[in-house]
């Protein structure tokens, strides 16, 4: 059984695709592409059929992943088919447990950043670069792959449990 999660932004066009786009790499790595299915949108569709913004395809290409996205909207009728939700700041966060149909499909929805075992007190969110410069685009990718290990760490654990 296929698990299924989705990393949600803003427009769909900066961090998640490039959570995305990373955590695919990583799935691959683990050699759980065939278990794992990886997913991105963002919580409003200004940039619907859009492409990525070039500064993260640039970022993601010059550090060896792969891109191949459009944008699109999150829809509440997706969270049952996830497995997890995961966002990228604290109001994608609530903005998505608002979204979701039941207080289950709200437990779904996760900060990516949890996963990077932060020390108590430390900011959760991965900063939107959009109105910056490329160094906020190489930070936002730090963040995305320190929190991808722990991510998969989780999800392999999941999926492991799924075929015992």
């Amino acid at each position: 059984m296929t698990y299924r999660v989705c990393f949600v932004c803003t427009g769909n066009i900066c961090r998640s695709p490039m959570a995305e786009a990373v955590f695919r790499a990583r799935v691959a790595e683990a050699g759980l592409d065939a278990l794992v299915e990886v997913d991105s949108a963002g919580t409003g569709g200004w940039h619907e059929g859009e492409g990525a913004d070039p500064r993260t395809v640039a970022v993601l290409e010059e550090n060896g992943y792969t891109i191949d996205h459009t944008a699109r909207q999150f829809q509440p009728s997706w969270f049952s088919r996830l497995d997890l939700v995961v966002a990228l700041d604290s109001g994608h966060l609530r903005a998505l447990r608002r979204l979701a149909p039941t207080e289950q499909d709200a437990e779904k929805v996760r900060l990516l950043r949890s996963y990077a075992h932060p020390s108590p007190g430390h900011d959760l969110d991965v900063p939107d670069p959009y109105y910056g410069g490329r160094e906020g685009f190489d930070e936002c990718l730090e963040m995305v792959e320190e929190a991808s290990i722990g991510l998969l760490a989780a999800i392999r654990e999941q999926v492991e449990g799924r075929a015992a």
